[in-house]
């Protein structure tokens, strides 16, 4: 699942980055890539692209196995990223993000646009992009500018219920067939968050889905499970929840390139991260294993077989304890602009906290090479801040010296704490059902015993946790709890967009129908607000913006509204077969290059 709207940032070259959604769980928990680069858990899988001379389609089936099977091939009609996923082989956007977080023109744009090249309003009102020219969609009718600016209309109907964001974009020029233009309804600094970037914002062709708009879109099953495409790709068949199979698509650009390798591809669903691993890794009887959030003792001995590798991607996907600003229990509950009575902008009280955790022993327990402690909220290259890297090294001896100095005494002698007119500091702790997570809670419970502190432990099942609808309360929208423990993370690389989901225009509501906005911690502060809203009017390249993320990044620790604990990698298995995989990409489709894939031997 995912939701989090983030903002915009500029781009003045081809190596900037891209803004967008921040994904929470069971969709964050596959998102994942950060500016430090992508890693491996053990040697790359090779680079070499299609085998010299090797005809397109001729080499065969290749599997994927998504446990968390795709339901959908429309990504405009996703609900998460295993639609997305599916929709990436046949659905194109115009620019795609590559694993280190640049923008590159391997969509069905011909170039990334620019002030330097024109294709950016030097006012930031409008972009403007240039097709590639002679793309075919795979029934063989010619990808236009036109197609665009349908996708646009498509989605610009709310009751189409896309789940890309397009509302940035006020009026679509098509100045000809290979040129359109996106006008703003106010400036953007970052102008390639509009839309359009992405495997979560593909083009379709107005042909196939100009019946299928506003009411009529749900209802078009055989659009939204058959898209034609301009990918390497199209479904010939799609099972929902549990296969889907692709034939080549025999009008793609790079047939006489000898691309894509593989004739049929089959996404298969069902089972678990486990055993998706294990048929990667120990059996060898797949090709590529998604999200595999397991335990590195039981996935570590399976890439010892031999078959396959384990990749890794980090982004900016942050496993951290969120501290309700909000009072859970007023009337109504956990609504601003209510007061927690001791965890509202308590940065002390969060500060002794995170100095009692064992961020190490989580590591170890839960992630081993696919994680490591973080202190910060945006853990990516030279934009994260390293001011509170106090957090790294656990310190009980000073937790408990800033509790004392609090004033929060253990004055019965119970080994709980008591903090006046609160009473003992007793706290509600929920999270996903996940044996990873719940390795994390009984660390964390016995790290804060130490310093008199207690967590009520619970958990509750993904599909009611990461509920987008918020027809549970223990939906993370409602945050009907002390505290809550997730993974966050930004689908594209724009730090102050992302960030400025904890500004107080953010914060949810019920009035909003809960997950509307970002701030689900409801963080208020005016200082922080300011400073957000300064930096989506800077471009990247501005040394002041690196400077205001950083701001931002320790605000938001410093004051108490989160935790952060854990730089989560995203991890997936190829089998050592595969090549052309090149590095795992955490910002885009993990099969953002599968034309590029092919089979040694």
């Amino acid at each position: 699942m995912k939701r989090t709207r983030l903002l915009a940032f500029l781009a003045v070259f081809a190596l900037v980055v891209a803004a967008c959604s921040p994904s929470t769980e069971e969709g964050t928990e596959t998102t994942a890539g950060s500016g430090e680069g992508t890693t491996t858990t053990a040697a790359s899988p090779g680079t070499t692209q299609a085998p010299t001379g090797a005809e397109a389609g001729s080499g065969g089936e290749l599997l994927i196995l998504q446990w968390q099977a795709p339901s959908v091939a429309n990504g405009l009609l996703s609900s998460g990223t295993k639609d997305f996923l599916a929709s990436s082989l046949v659905l194109e956007p115009l620019l795609e993000v590559a694993p280190d977080g640049t923008l590159v023109a391997t969509g069905l744009a011909e170039e990334v646009p620019t002030i330097e090249n024109g294709g950016v309003a030097e006012d930031f009102s409008s972009i403007t992009y240039k097709l590639k020219p002679d793309v075919l969609w795979s029934d063989g009718t010619p990808f236009t500018a036109d197609d665009v600016l349908f996708t646009w209309e498509y989605c610009s109907d709310e009751l189409t219920g896309c789940a890309a964001d397009l509302s940035k974009i006020e009026s679509v020029d098509v100045i000809d067939d290979l040129t359109v233009r996106f006008n703003f309804t106010e400036p953007q600094s970052y102008p390639y968050g509009a839309g359009f970037v992405s495997y979560g914002s593909p083009v379709v062709q107005r042909a196939q889905f100009q019946d299928c708009v506003g009411e009529q879109a749900s209802s078009c099953t055989e659009q939204n499970f058959q898209p034609i495409g301009t990918g390497p790709y199209m479904v010939t068949e799609l099972k929902p929840e549990d296969t889907v199979t692709y034939a080549m698509n025999p009008n793609y650009r790079g047939i006489a390139d000898g691309k894509p390798f593989f004739g049929t591809v089959t996404i298969k669903g069902g089972g678990d991260a486990e055993s998706s691993a294990r048929s990667v890794l120990e059996i060898g009887e797949a090709d590529y294993g998604w999200n595999l959030q397991v335990a590195p003792e039981i996935l570590l001995p399976m890439e010892a077989a031999g078959n396959g590798t384990i990749v890794t991607s980090f982004t900016a996907n942050t496993e951290h304890i969120e501290l309700n600003q909000t009072d859970p229990k007023g009337d109504p509950p956990s609504e601003f602009p209510s007061q927690h009575p001791v965890l509202y902008q308590n940065g002390e009280f969060a500060k002794a906290l995170s100095l009692a955790i064992d961020r190490d022993a989580l590591v170890a327990v839960g992630y081993g090479p696919t994680g490591t402690p973080t202190c910060t909220f945006w853990p990516v290259g030279d934009q994260a801040t390293d001011a509170n890297d106090w957090c790294l090294t656990r310190d009980v001896d000073q937790a408990n010296q800033i509790l004392d100095d609090l004033g929060y005494m253990d004055t019965d002698g119970d080994g709980v704490r008591e903090a006046p007119g609160f009473g003992p500091l007793v706290f509600d702790y929920v999270t996903s059902t996940n044996a990873v997570r719940q390795s994390n809670q009984d660390i964390i419970k016995s790290n804060w015993e130490e310093i008199g502190v207690v967590a009520n432990m619970s958990n509750q099942d993904a599909s009611l946790f990461f509920d987008g609808t918020s027809a549970s309360d223990f939906s993370i929208w409602k945050f009907f709890t002390d505290m809550e423990m997730f993974t966050n993370g930004a689908t594209l690389p724009d730090a102050a967009g992302y960030l400025h989901g904890f500004n107080t225009s953010e914060i949810t509501s019920a009035a909003l129908g809960w997950p509307a906005n970002n701030n689900i911690v409801r963080f208020s502060d005016p200082e922080y607000d300011q400073i957000s809203d300064e930096a989506l009017t800077l471009s990247p390249t501005d040394p002041m913006y690196t400077d205001l993320v950083k701001q931002m990044q320790e605000i938001i620790v410093n004051k108490g509204a989160i935790i952060p604990l854990i730089h989560r990698g995203n991890v997936s298995a190829i089998s050592n077969t595969i090549q052309g995989y090149g590095d795992p990409n955490g910002w885009d489709s993990e099969y953002w290059n599968i034309e590029d894939w092919s089979r040694s031997g």
